[in-house]
């Protein structure tokens, strides 16, 4: 997994700004984050090349794309097919993300689907995929906290 290098204050301001306003103007993040025009297309191209930041890709709510269940299919994987997995994963539409983990599980499989006899298709397609020897399903009965860095970029923008 690649390790950008580490942001400043400055960056962290900046991305503050970009957060809360994704289609602002260059010049609207120099207001915004008390920076420059050219301090401010220097540090987001800096942070363009070096990986800090990744897709523009606006968060689509699934359920509004006919998916409405969401769920985790913890698995387990012949750790030398585990490329070969990844890839198949990747390949199916209703996989949003896939994170390898340490410990008795090896993947962990988000998942969404129409309905639970999609869930069970989806969850299906994963178990056949070759090297994937077992796996586990939770549905997701409510989201408690959305996917956020905010409170991390806050506490990166107080750092002197």
């Amino acid at each position: 997994m690649p390790n950008p290098a580490r942001i400043d204050a400055t960056d962290a301001r900046l991305l503050l700004a970009l957060a809360a306003h994704p289609r602002a103007t260059t010049v609207a993040l120099a207001e915004a984050s008390g920076l420059s025009r050219n301090t401010v297309q220097a540090r987001l191209a800096g942070l363009d090349r070096s990986g800090a930041v990744g897709s523009f890709e606006r968060r689509v709510d699934p359920a509004t794309l006919g998916y409405p269940l969401t769920a985790f299919v913890t698995t387990r994987v012949a750790q030398r097919r585990l490329d070969e997995v990844a890839g198949a994963l990747a390949a199916v539409p209703e996989v949003l993300q896939v994170h390898g983990l340490t410990g008795d599980t090896d993947l962990l499989v988000h998942v969404v689907a129409t309905d639970a006899e999609d869930l069970y298709r989806v969850a299906g397609q994963i178990l056949d995929i070759p090297g994937v020897e077992r796996t586990s399903t939770a549905l997701v009965m409510r989201q408690l906290v959305d996917y956020r860095l905010a409170p991390l970029l806050r506490r990166a923008a107080a750092r002197r």
